[in-house]
């Protein structure tokens, strides 16, 4: 049975944002505002359908797949690009790989314990990020 991610998260740490975000082509007077900020996630999962909700000061994001379904995603208020994104399980990690202009892209998400862990992947640059329960 795969991990249940359901929950409100909050950011407990970040390791090599900037450098992630530097691979997606993110201008440098946003990577300095986005590297400030603590965003929370709430993930709100029913079987094999989940949407994210990522909330900070700057901007939201909103992702809504089912598992094992391709779907086009539209990275706005991020990069501001288009992929196609396929999210499938792996053993208890989430794992999605995203399809577009830039190389290698995509994101892992797993529980360990009471924390949720994120990285996220671009073009050879990994950004670490731990969340606890809110």
């Amino acid at each position: 049975m795969p991990a249940d991610l359901s929950g409100t998260w909050n950011l407990l740490s970040s390791d090599n944002f900037d450098g992630y975000m530097l691979a997606l082509g993110i201008d440098f007077a946003t990577r300095k505002i986005a590297k400030l900020l603590k965003p929370q996630k709430v993930i709100e999962q029913n079987g094999n359908s989940f949407t994210i909700h990522t909330y900070s000061s700057l901007r939201n994001y909103l992702v809504t797949f089912t598992v094992g379904e391709e779907f086009e995603e539209e990275n706005k208020g991020l990069d501001n690009r288009k992929c196609k994104s396929l999210v499938t399980w792996d053993s208890d990690r989430l794992t999605c790989v995203q399809k577009g202009e830039k190389k290698n892209r995509g994101w892992t998400h797993w529980i360990e314990g009471d924390k949720l862990h994120l990285e996220m992947f671009c073009e050879g640059q990994v950004c670490k990020q731990t969340f606890q329960r809110a």
